[in-house]
């Protein structure tokens, strides 16, 4: 669903309706993604035969609604970019830097290696094509989107988190999880329940229960993200995959979970790393 709803509203035309904020009649568009979707009446829709509730549709079009505004300020730098294409995209001048500075909104600011990055991309599509690409969306292309759940968009009906009266590092999140990959009544959804484990990220295999090896497919992570900050995830031999850094770490079980869902979740920034997973539900 997210998907199809992206790629119909992938192009100029939308992506800066969005980010305007407002709708047609001119009211102020809602923060969140999915309410400001179905306020402009883009909605998803379930593949044939396949039943959802209402909920579900939510958590389609809040990560949908997430990905096209992110394309927004993409869009930006990549139509200043095209506007001040360089003679030698390898090399600007100073003038060039200038030019394409003040054709991006607020270049001034922004960081030259965002700018050699996009001007790379574009030469990049430049050398496949023979010519420049339109905009950000012929460059970039439909993005893929990632397989998860964001639990923000949905009610207590279909998710809820409950912290363990006895230790207040974890706490039991309960969900509505369809029992076959294509439910074709209500009656194929049914309730599931996982630990939500907080803690140090340096102790991870002392904090997860041996139990839960091999059982559980998520990732962990503590903002900030991306490569430069946890390192190199790798794989033990306890089956987890798992980095420390000084900020967080990263870590995959080798199988679904049997008795819970999989998720993604993330902790605030803190010292020691911290580190929040889930696990397959059972005695405290």
């Amino acid at each position: 669903m997210v998907a199809a709803l992206v790629g119909e509203h992938w192009n100029t035309v939308d992506v800066q309706v969005l980010a305007s904020g407002v709708d047609a009649g001119g009211r102020r568009l809602p923060s969140n993604a999915w309410m400001a979707l179905r306020r402009l009446g883009w909605t998803a829709t379930p593949p044939p035969g396949v039943r959802v509730n209402d909920r579900v549709v939510r958590m389609a079009q809040e990560q949908a609604g997430r990905a096209l505004r992110s394309a927004a300020w993409r869009a930006e730098v990549t139509a200043g970019v095209l506007a001040a294409w360089p003679s030698d995209p390898r090399q600007r001048t100073p003038v060039e830097w200038d030019q394409v500075r003040a054709s991006i909104p607020g270049g001034e600011y922004l960081s030259a290696s965002i700018i050699k990055g996009r001007t790379r991309q574009v030469a990049a599509f430049v050398k496949a094509n023979g010519r420049l690409p339109v905009d950000v969306f012929e460059l970039e292309g439909v993005p893929r989107i990632p397989r998860m759940l964001l639990l923000a968009a949905c009610d207590r009906q279909q998710a809820s988190i409950e912290r363990c009266g006895t230790d207040p590092a974890r706490a039991l999140l309960r969900l509505q999880l369809p029992s076959r990959p294509d439910p074709r009544t209500y009656r194929d959804w049914t309730a599931g329940t996982a630990k939500v484990l907080t803690g140090d990220a340096t102790g991870l295999l002392d904090l997860v229960p041996a139990s839960a090896v091999g059982r559980v497919s998520l990732v962990l992570t503590s903002p900030p993200y991306g490569r430069g900050t946890h390192g190199l995830v790798r794989v033990t031999s306890t089956g987890y995959a798992s980095g420390t850094t000084t900020m967080g770490t990263g870590s995959v079980a080798t199988s679904p979970m049997r008795d819970g869902p999989a998720c993604s979740t993330g902790s605030p920034r803190s010292s020691p790393p911290a580190t929040n997973c889930c696990v397959p539900a059972g005695p405290w």
